[in-house]
């Protein structure tokens, strides 16, 4: 009967880290973690704040280290707090209250990026203000910390960033799990699962467990499950745009796939040019794409959702009678692989403006003169004498990560 029971668990609980030792790569995240909640009482900032994309184990090494250390764990999504009544309704008490059954806790504040400029318009500032109250360290975490909405609490919070993991960390829990479940299988379909699921731990232990009903791993079943869950869908939605000149089939053609816009942005971008061999109907295409990220940045700026309407019609309809008539011979799709190289690139830009931010607020200037003027020579000054360093540090109230940063 146990074994029946535990069959109908999820992977991602059943084999979830009960300790840091379970907690596989992150080690510099996790040393971060660890020191912000050991040393809680004598911290200058009431809040540790997790950046990171998705899967890469941000709360599993919250809930590992409070299971070490012997601390409960008070969770909360984000969307279960929409303003400053429902935040205080909702975390208010408890970060007032001792625990009754533990010597202490953490209160975890999950995708708190997800709050919108509008909806959730102060929350984020009560959230600040309760800080100053807690008596129990609050850890939030965020696909991505240094968006513009966060940056009140970016600078009352010990920022940790968790990396991309490693595909062969993420193959080490597979073969874990493997062992333990008594799969049948070869490392290199392990390796497999584990490099297609682009560092995101939850998503390659739930592929392990779909793949291994039968008890074993098989080859062809790992292709399959790629292809019908990572390639066919945005392809099969690509061929009624590029390979179609009927605006009302082209409109629907982003409908059911799983990707969002953005990523349809740049798979037609990496696209378009192998359909599109006049350069009329390409400079055609391309005006018509541009203008889509036109009204994206509208929304992203002014949150007018409305404009998402004209993005989806002129990246469907707007780029397929761009053409004269549609390109007869055989053209595969692939995805771009310049996504990598613009996270990495977005993340390194926006800990710099985080950074600038800091300094702009000392010297009473704006963020944008100290990119352009101020950060080269703190940057140089940083890098070129550590006492020096230091002083630099504590006056513009900068983090050793961000510290590490500049030096680099």
């Amino acid at each position: 009967m146990g074994e029946m029971i535990s069959d109908t668990i999820p992977w991602i609980i059943k084999y979830a880290p009960k300790s840091e030792l379970g907690l596989v790569g992150q080690q510099s995240a996790l040393k971060q973690l660890n020191e912000f909640i050991k040393n809680y009482k004598s911290q200058k900032k009431k809040a540790a704040l997790l950046s990171g994309p998705s899967g890469c184990g941000k709360t599993s090494s919250v809930l590992a280290v409070a299971n070490s250390i012997g601390l409960e764990v008070i969770e909360v999504n984000a969307s279960d707090f929409r303003n400053k009544l429902m935040i205080n309704q909702t975390i208010g008490n408890s970060i007032k209250q001792r625990s009754l059954f533990y010597s202490g806790k953490i209160i975890l504040l999950d995708e708190v990026d997800g709050l919108s400029g509008k909806e959730d318009r102060g929350a984020i500032s009560e959230l600040i203000k309760l800080l100053d109250e807690s008596t129990f360290p609050v850890v939030c975490t965020a696909y991505n910390a240094y968006e513009d909405k966060l940056r009140s609490l970016r600078s009352k919070s010990v920022l940790i960033d968790f990396d991309i993991p490693d595909y062969k960390d993420v193959f080490s829990v597979l073969k874990k799990i493997s062992v333990s479940e008594k799969i049948i299988h070869n490392d290199d379909d392990l390796k497999t699962i584990a490099r297609r699921s682009g560092g995101d731990f939850r998503a390659a232990i739930n592929d392990l467990q779909l793949l291994s009903t039968s008890g074993r791993i098989d080859k062809d079943s790992i292709d399959e499950l790629w292809q019908r869950n990572k390639v066919e869908s945005m392809p099969s939605a690509l061929v009624k745009v590029l390979k179609n000149t009927d605006p009302e089939i082209a409109i629907n053609a982003f409908e059911n796939v799983e990707e969002d816009l953005d990523q349809a942005f740049l798979w037609l971008d990496e696209n378009i040019p192998k359909e599109y061999k006049s350069p009329v109907d390409l400079a055609l295409a391309y005006d018509k794409l541009s203008k889509a990220d036109v009204f994206r940045g509208r929304i992203r700026r002014w949150q007018h959702w409305r404009f998402l309407v004209y993005v989806n019609a002129l990246l469907t309809a707007g780029v397929a009678v761009s053409k004269k008539e549609k390109n007869p011979g055989f053209v595969k799709y692939a995805p771009t692989s310049r996504i990598l190289k613009i996270w990495i690139a977005n993340r390194k830009y926006e800990k710099r403006k985080a950074i600038c931010q800091k300094i702009a607020e000392k010297t009473h200037t704006s963020t944008k003169r100290v990119i352009q003027d101020t950060f080269p020579y703190i940057q140089a000054m940083i890098m070129a004498d550590k006492k020096l360093a230091v002083n630099l540090s504590h006056y513009f109230d900068l983090d050793s990560a961000e510290v590490e940063w500049l030096a680099k």
